[in-house]
């Protein structure tokens, strides 16, 4: 335990060291993450509800209508965006990794009578042929996994989608970084998000220029077990964007400010590529 306490003040971690715990699949975690996506005015794990209204229409305007049209969500949630387009006419599919917001998006269907098909999986092992006409992976999901599994995960994309078929996805922009602070922090908690146990929280978020990497970096400390969360994020300008994804074979289409369809300035703290297969 002093050890974990030592390392985590003695160096910073190699970039996208996995955390020592589940944080997405956590079985506390996930209740807080599920109320946070649920919280139409909290944008801690879902955009505000009002964004994510806009952003599904816009998708479906910018793609023609849902009509016909089949789309996989990666990293769906609760379903919060599939149930919006599954509205627009599109047949959804939705793949997600926490077993309680897909439990929570499997419900929420069936009592609204939707039709849309739900997967808790890691999308990362996704296994679709030519098969939708639209992929979407949102809220900068994209840059929370390691160059690795961001190759992995267009090569799944790719092959999933139909020829002609679009990926939709945003990364956090260069700008983002004004509102990025650095710093180190600890308190106590009798119980809270990480644990349901008294513990202390070290917290440090951390900016790795050199790779353009943003760390935030959790210890949690309990009376028995110390465990440390790291949540990495990658920081693009639009031209390592375009050139991570069209190097996985895709065409770069447009780009835009958000997923709102905001036309693209390069000011905002995200940028929204559509990319064509």
């Amino acid at each position: 335990m002093n050890r974990k306490i030592i390392e985590f003040y003695k160096e910073l971690p190699k970039i996208y060291t996995e955390s020592d715990g589940a944080f997405w699949d956590d079985e506390h975690i996930s209740k807080f993450m599920l109320e946070a996506h649920l919280n139409p005015d909290c944008d801690s794990a879902s955009r505000k509800q009002d964004g994510i209204i806009r952003s599904a229409n816009w998708i479906t305007e910018f793609c023609g209508g849902g009509s016909g049209k089949k789309m996989l969500d990666l990293g769906c949630g609760p379903g919060i965006y599939a149930e919006l387009l599954a509205e627009k006419g599109f047949q959804m599919t939705g793949v997600d990794f926490s077993k309680r917001s897909i439990h929570y998006a499997k419900e929420s269907a069936k009592k609204k009578q939707m039709e849309i098909v739900y997967h808790y999986q890691d999308y990362l092992t996704i296994d679709y042929s030519n098969e939708f006409d639209v992929v979407i992976l949102i809220y900068c999901d994209f840059g929370v996994l390691s160059p690795e599994s961001r190759q992995i995960l267009l090569g799944k994309i790719y092959q999933a989608l139909k020829p002609g078929g679009r990926l939709i996805i945003d990364v956090f922009n260069e700008p983002y970084l004004k509102s990025f602070e650095e710093m180190e922090a600890a308190h106590y908690e009798q119980s809270g998000f990480w644990t349901p146990e008294p513990h202390v929280v070290m917290q440090r978020n951390c900016y790795y220029k050199e790779s353009a990497n943003t760390l935030e970096q959790y210890l949690v400390i309990t009376e028995d077990d110390v465990k440390r969360y790291n949540i990495w994020n990658q920081i693009y300008s639009k031209e390592r964007f375009a050139k991570e994804v069209t190097g996985a074979g895709f065409e770069a289409v447009q780009f835009f400010d958000d997923v709102q369809g905001k036309e693209y300035t390069g000011e905002a703290d995200t940028v929204c590529g559509v990319f064509e297969k």
